[in-house]
């Protein structure tokens, strides 16, 4: 299939490459006209403007917007909706709040133009891994579309089969799945990424405890120095806390048990507040997300291992810096 890549960051660029090694066509542009040249010499067409790339696509025509959410791309759809035709998607998989892609899909199906929210789980590994797609829109669109999402889904690979899903059809264990109408994808993808917060909070002040269990405030006796590398490591066989956020820890502490190159400082992307938000809305309990955003909210003010190992975690799947 063909299909447009508006935004050729972290993400979006491997978005592109994973779908051609799977034989599809992209178009792509970005607003660093070196980016949209360099995925053009790896076999996409490079469109040096949004009519460029719009102008290049096949009816039914379809865009993949990867952008920070927000203003950007609120700007950028509202473009594309302007140079697209009736019967054309739109696709959002970035971390759009699912209200917006509910205001947005009305708006644009007035037009006769379709919308897809895509919450997309995957990071900096997805090119190789592949990615978790959460889709939310019509049936039509997300059926019609279905050879793009199966070539960026991980598939089932060597994942055990779930018990019990036997009389369980459609495409949840290839790694995508359509979770429902407009909203429904970034929704999921929103609590997907409010439990990503307290998974890695938990192991984050576990290992902070297992560092202080030689700190000078506990009687001699009691001290004991333990190397948090080594027990990342085993913790990585055969525990019940298996996990890749471990791996990613396991592997920053094995370069650095001190994790001297962080400062601790831990930004919050949206998602986590907007979880908790939904929480209070629902009056669903929700103590441990909260914790942990709020933990985020204090690691700005001062600094323990703890944030060093989130901010490790962070870097690892997603690429993400630290502030300045």
């Amino acid at each position: 299939m063909q299909i447009g890549v508006l935004g050729l960051g972290r993400m979006g660029a491997n978005i592109a490459r994973r779908l051609m090694r799977a034989g599809h066509a992209c178009v792509v542009h970005d607003a660093d006209a070196t980016t949209t040249q360099k995925l053009a010499g790896e076999g996409a067409t490079g469109a040096g403007s949004l009519e460029a790339l719009c102008g290049s696509l096949a009816a039914p025509r379809t865009v993949w917007v990867m952008l920070p959410a927000g203003d950007v791309t609120e700007n950028a759809i509202s473009a594309l909706a302007d140079l697209l035709s009736p019967g054309d998607t739109i696709i959002d998989g970035g971390n759009t709040f699912w209200k917006d892609d509910i205001r947005r899909a009305k708006a644009l199906a007035a037009r006769g133009i379709g919308y897809l929210d895509i919450g997309t789980s995957g990071g900096v590994w997805g090119l190789e891994r592949g990615y978790c797609l959460m889709i939310g829109g019509d049936k039509a669109a997300v059926e019609r579309l279905d050879p793009i999402f199966a070539a960026l889904a991980p598939g089932r690979g060597d994942i055990p089969a779930t018990r019990n899903r036997e009389e369980r059809s459609g495409t949840a264990e290839q790694g995508y799945l359509h979770c429902g109408p407009c909203g429904a994808g970034h929704y999921v993808k929103m609590i997907h990424n409010g439990i990503e917060y307290g998974m890695m909070q938990a192991f984050a002040e576990g290992f902070d405890i297992l560092r202080n269990a030689s700190s000078p405030r506990l009687p001699e006796e009691l001290r004991l120095d333990l190397d948090v590398a080594d027990i990342a490591e085993v913790w990585r066989r055969g525990s019940v806390v298996t996990s890749w956020l471990l791996d990613l820890t396991a592997e920053a502490l094995a370069a650095d048990p001190a994790l001297a190159a962080y400062s601790g400082h831990v930004a919050d992307s949206g998602e986590g507040r907007w979880t908790v938000e939904a929480a209070i809305e629902q009056a669903t309990p929700a103590e441990v997300l909260t914790s942990a955003l709020y933990t985020r909210f204090r690691s700005r003010q001062d600094h323990t291992f703890a944030e060093k190992v989130l901010s490790a975690m962070r870097k690892g799947f997603g690429g993400h810096q630290e502030p300045k």
